[in-house]
């Protein structure tokens, strides 16, 4: 049996990136129940890829009773929906058997790993205040994407000046924006840009030098993404409701290696169980951007561990 259900989780303080405002995380939940074992998976639908808490219901409640994980890859496409129940039939499968999904997956046992705190976009001052509150973090993760980013960029070094900062754009700059500033990223000790131009225009990333590296995050979903990516790209990032799942997830960061990408496993703005998969797949990520309960006022029971040592792998209570 598989059920699902719509969770709102408040969040902290307000989360801003170009495209708009949040207070709460809504997201799904996920349960399959087959002989009075239950596994469950969590997914964030994404207006961006034309998701909504509904529609995403509606492809899961679609799918036949007693499927498994490989028919689950053919059932639906790449998206919020199939990773859902993917990490549920991970997690079913690793409470029937007594064996860490890690072991199924035939990985290696999981360690801690250092995740980016991302910082929401807002005025340069308030960036700043943001920046210096949390320059006790080694890797920050800015939210760009305005005309009016150069304050903002400016503000945060100076709130935080030995921190790492990795930028994301969000599709928000044109080509000329992007090219303007990218020497100023530079000179301010930017690590990587994420995503500076929107899917699909992103051309020009082909024609230029690359000094700073560049991700693709809209612009790669799963390994079919991979070839539109030449020449572009320097590093991909990997999330679990882009690809569809952790299945996928595992087999796109082999694909984005083999084919010379570094890798970035990030996530939407979800709870612990949402991050408990994607910690998997984050083992030996030069990036790592899994701070979604760090943004929240409340998470599951058994929450992810967060510490100097990075994010955790996650309890069995929990998942996996």
């Amino acid at each position: 049996m598989i059920t699902v259900r719509a969770e709102r989780f408040r969040l902290a303080e307000v989360f801003t990136i170009a495209r708009g405002s949040r207070t709460e995380a809504a997201v799904l939940t996920v349960e399959v129940e087959r002989e009075g074992v239950r596994g469950w998976g969590e997914c964030v639908p994404y207006a961006r890829y034309g998701e909504t808490l509904e529609s995403v219901a509606a492809q899961i409640e679609g799918l036949p009773e007693g499927i498994d994980r490989m028919a689950l890859q053919a059932a639906l496409p790449a998206g919020a929906a199939r990773n859902a129940v993917d990490c549920a039939l991970w997690d079913l499968e690793a409470k029937a058997t007594g064996r860490r999904v890690w072991e199924l997956a035939g990985l290696a046992a999981p360690g801690p790993m250092m995740t980016a705190f991302t910082l929401s976009l807002d005025a340069p001052e308030k960036m700043r205040a943001a920046a210096a509150r949390h320059a006790h973090r080694p890797l920050l993760k800015i939210k760009l994407g305005t005309p009016d980013d150069m304050a903002r960029l400016e503000a945060v070094r100076a709130g935080a000046p030995e921190a790492r900062i990795i930028v994301d754009a969000n599709e928000g700059w044109t080509a000329e924006v992007y090219a303007d500033l990218a020497p100023h990223l530079l000179r301010l000790g930017v690590a990587m840009v994420e995503q500076p131009l929107p899917a699909g225009e992103d051309g020009m990333l082909a024609e230029i030098d690359r000094p700073l590296p560049v991700c693709a995050d809209e612009s790669c979903h799963d390994r079919a993404s991979l070839p539109d990516l030449a020449g572009k790209y320097d590093m991909v990032n990997i999330k679990l409701d882009k690809t569809g799942g952790l299945t996928e997830a595992l087999a796109l960061r082999e694909a984005a290696r083999a084919a010379g990408y570094r890798v970035m496993v990030g996530c939407m703005v979800g709870t612990s169980l949402a991050m408990a998969p994607a910690v998997l797949v984050a083992q030996g990520a030069e990036v790592v951007d899994l701070d979604g309960p760090l943004l929240l006022a409340e998470d599951r029971p058994h929450a992810m561990t967060y510490d100097a040592a990075g994010v955790h792998p996650a309890e069995p209570a929990l998942w996996g």
